[in-house]
């Protein structure tokens, strides 16, 4: 027979203990997620670096298709919740990986040699944002460097979009 002093201790230890068990189970599912986040940009920093050796210079599909969307329009990616364009950075480098300040002109287009593309300025927020802050995790700059290919030219000389 339990006394009335501990009729409800058993409700009490089970809040506590299931408190904190629930706390670590998502804890353990957001740092999870910010670890595929962490995966996914640098793989769009990779992705964006690749279509930059291949497509014309300063192609406007190049960020929104390194992201992975495919839709045609400037939106988010499907694939990294708030990840957008405006965050694919695209330099073109020369063999000093100097900037060239305007790779369009024909004189500057032969000094390219490499093609960067960084992921600037993401914040990854998360699904229970007591667990981290309300603010959100700031991810690192991703970068990806390439050689250049082609730039959107191909043997025969005519420019092919993305």
């Amino acid at each position: 027979m339990i006394s009335r002093r501990q009729q409800g201790l058993a409700t009490v230890e089970f809040a506590i203990v299931a408190s904190l068990v629930l706390t670590m189970i998502f804890g353990v599912i957001e740092v999870a997620r910010a670890y595929y986040v962490y995966s996914m940009l640098d793989d769009v920093a990779r992705r964006g670096a690749r279509l930059a050796a291949v497509c014309p210079v300063n192609d406007p599909a190049v960020p929104r298709l390194a992201i992975y969307n495919n839709s045609g329009n400037a939106g988010n990616s499907p694939l990294v919740k708030g990840l957008t364009p405006a965050h694919v950075v695209i330099d073109y480098l020369d063999a000093g990986n100097n900037i060239v300040a305007t790779p369009t002109n024909p004189a500057s287009f032969v000094q390219i040699r490499y093609v960067r593309a960084r992921i600037v300025g993401y914040e990854h927020l998360a699904v229970l944002p007591w667990l981290v802050g309300a603010t959100g995790i700031e991810m690192p700059e991703f970068v990806s460097t390439l050689p250049r290919e082609s730039l959107g030219i191909p043997r025969e000389g005519a420019i092919t979009p993305c």
